[in-house]
């Protein structure tokens, strides 16, 4: 796997290309800073994921949990998804910035 940094809005994207399956893999916790401009993203995606499985009574079973790189210089597990996955989940996002996103990830 390659793990390549990307920016949106002059915001940094944590993403991972894995090669055996072509797919890109990108923070969900990065995607949801840019859009909320939160600041505990985290804790935004905990509530939202909780929302979401709630609603649909089953979780995301496409989030993949993922090492990256933190802001502490350290690889840890964080959770991703994959573009088609992404854009599911950004749709649950109030947020101005979710149209733009939409098609930087296409």
């Amino acid at each position: 796997m390659k793990i390549l940094p990307t920016d949106f809005d002059g915001q940094s994207i944590r993403r991972v290309y894995d090669e055996a399956t072509e797919t890109w893999w990108f923070s969900v916790v990065d995607v949801v800073q840019v859009l909320t401009d939160s600041t505990i993203p985290k804790r935004y995606w905990s509530d939202l994921r909780r929302k979401l499985e709630k609603e649909s009574g089953q979780p995301y079973e496409e989030i993949v949990r993922l090492k990256m790189l933190a802001e502490d210089g350290k690889n840890r597990e964080t959770d991703t998804a994959d573009t088609e996955t992404l854009l599911r989940l950004i749709q649950s996002i109030p947020s101005p910035k979710v149209e733009p996103l939409k098609r930087w990830l296409a």
